[in-house]
């Protein structure tokens, strides 16, 4: 049976002359009119390396699609850089731009008919955003990613843009002189692309092979690479057999395909952001993802990959031996991964990787499944008396199994990294930051510059807890996405200087040394404090969105 395509109703019939007149305008006639249509949505932006060079990269999408007899139209959409907003204000639009990202393709596509979409994303929320709109729209859809930077070099280390962020600790703990740390800072991001280690870009940009919602191999080649470009033009001519053969976005994004992509960040030990992102597009997909799932896979997924901020490896180095590929065939061999999901190939995960073509090559930088890095996944989910809801800690990047700790509290990121510079924060602390959740900061924003003044300061034996979220590039004891959070009343709200916190990462537990009384008057005394926006985009947002717990996705206020 025929497809029956959203562009017919909208251009084909004497009634829909007008809009036929428009895209005569604009070059197309009879032959580009009558062939599916299709939107390439570009987050696109100068403002920063990670999405400067996307708009290209459209053109490049549209040749393959016209390749394959289909009519591309392309259309920006926003882009908030983490690393420029990252300490100010600025970053409290990050996670907002998840959602404004969706919302803004979700208006394009629909206000103009198209029959099929590819996303070409970069920067941490580009990628979820782009998804999370493909699985709002549920029509034919691929993702490809715009590739990684290449990796710095400074006296024979290997940088990323996280040895800048700690080298500003060192700097302050004195252990680094000014010139010694802008010479860091000239080398650390050479190119344009994102940031180089398995930070959020790159992490969702393996996962989004995971899903199998892009073309396999398409994560790792670097944005200045050429296979870059052949990966772009492969995806528009990829899009044809999607339409063809009415594979929806969600025919693809099942709850195997998270748990397939679950498996894979554990595996890599990628970014906690992750979590929050693959709950917001599970829940646009119809699909009930929740935290005990991210649990109960960690503990039967061996975390494999040396990958910073973990380990010693960048995305370009995962290239070289055949990129994501190798990681989920590794785990497919050993019975992890659903082979018999769908994929934008049309075919299946397991079809795709034996397909595949890997370099022969031996690696450090992958560990087989049966000797790995350590036996259980990269993020843990913690729950207890601090944490009702859930919080995660990334163990790919710290060695932390327990920990105790008197609390130091703040009630902002601000206040907090103020109180690192003036040698307030000790040896043994439990550092609480809150106040900085979904709704609280608003925004949940990333603690990079804390974790990393912390990490550069050599504070080793410190712990940090919080309702905001962190960077994929921070490392060491750190645990965020604290639900609920302090302004909706969690029991972080209450936490008091000096109060005994434990962590016990084994019994997956971050609770409060107090009695559950105690937390309860507590409680009842508290009140929330005034909202810090109350206008414009942040207090909308604020009013939306719901808690990390639930991937901090807005939902509509219904009566």
């Amino acid at each position: 049976m025929p497809i029956r395509l959203a562009s017919s109703t909208r251009y084909k019939g004497i009634y829909n002359s007008p809009h036929r007149a428009f895209l005569r305008s604009i070059g197309l006639n009879d032959e580009d009119i009558n062939k599916p249509l299709v939107a390439i949505a570009t987050a696109w932006s100068e403002a920063g390396p990670c999405n400067y060079h996307t708009l290209a990269l459209a053109g490049v999408a549209k040749e393959g699609a016209r390749d394959s007899d289909l009519t591309p139209l392309a259309f920006p959409t926003m882009v908030v850089n983490d690393n420029i907003g990252m300490g100010s204000e600025g970053m409290k639009y990050s996670l907002i731009s998840r959602e404004l990202i969706a919302d803004m393709i979700e208006a394009q596509f629909n206000a103009h008919a198209f029959d099929g979409l590819i996303g070409i994303g970069g920067c941490d929320k580009t990628t979820p955003g782009i998804l999370m709109a493909m699985s709002r729209l549920n029509v034919p859809s691929i993702y490809v990613y715009g590739g990684s930077s290449e990796p710095g070099y400074y006296n024979g280390k290997k940088l990323t843009i996280e040895d800048v962020h700690e080298a500003i600790g060192s700097y302050l703990a004195n252990k680094i002189s000014e010139s010694e740390l802008y010479e860091i800072e000239r080398r650390a991001h050479p190119t344009i692309g994102t940031c180089a280690g398995l930070f959020t870009a790159n992490t969702m940009a393996s996962l989004s092979e995971a899903l199998g919602i892009s073309l396999p191999g398409s994560a790792s080649p670097t944005a200045t690479s050429s296979r870059r470009i052949m990966y772009v033009r492969e995806t528009g001519k990829a899009l044809k057999k999607l339409i063809e053969n009415d594979i929806k976005a969600r025919d693809i994004l099942t709850f195997e395909a998270f748990e397939n992509a679950i498996v894979t960040l554990m595996a890599m030990g990628g970014s906690t952001n992750a979590v929050l992102h693959l709950l917001a597009i599970a829940y646009e997909s119809g699909v009930k993802l929740t935290l005990d799932d991210f649990n109960r896979i960690s503990k039967r997924t061996p975390y494999i990959a040396s990958m910073r901020p973990g380990g010693d490896y960048v995305m370009a180095d995962l290239d070289e031996i055949g990129g994501v590929p190798i990681i989920l065939k590794k785990l497919l061999d050993a019975g992890l991964l659903h082979g018999e999901a769908l994929t934008v190939t049309g075919k299946t995960l397991k079809e795709n990787l034996d397909e595949y073509k890997y370099p022969n090559v031996s690696s450090h930088i992958i560990r087989d499944v049966k000797n790995p890095i350590k036996p259980r996944g990269g993020i843990i989910v913690l729950k207890g008396s601090l944490a009702p809801d859930g919080a995660v800690i990334k163990v790919a990047a710290t060695n932390l199994t327990r920990f105790e700790g008197k609390a130091i509290v703040y009630n902002s990121e601000n206040e907090a990294f103020n109180g690192i510079q003036n040698n307030e924060v000790k040896e043994g602390s439990v550092v609480i930051i809150r106040y900085e959740g979904p709704k609280g900061s608003p925004g949940m924003p990333e603690m990079l510059r804390v974790t990393a003044a912390i990490m550069g300061a050599g504070l080793s034996n410190v712990a940090l807890v919080t309702d905001g979220r962190f960077s994929g590039a921070t490392r060491g004891p750190m645990i965020g996405h604290v639900s609920p959070e302090a302004m909706v009343g969690g029991p972080i709200a209450v936490v008091e200087d000096g109060d005994h916190v434990i962590i016990d990462v084994e019994k997956e537990r971050l609770d409060l040394d107090l009695t559950e009384e105690e937390i309860k008057n507590r409680l009842k005394k508290w009140s929330p404090p005034e909202p810090r926006y109350k206008s414009g985009l942040l207090a909308k947002y604020a009013s939306l969105v719901s808690q990390a717990s639930m991937g901090a996705v807005t939902r509509p206020l219904l009566g």
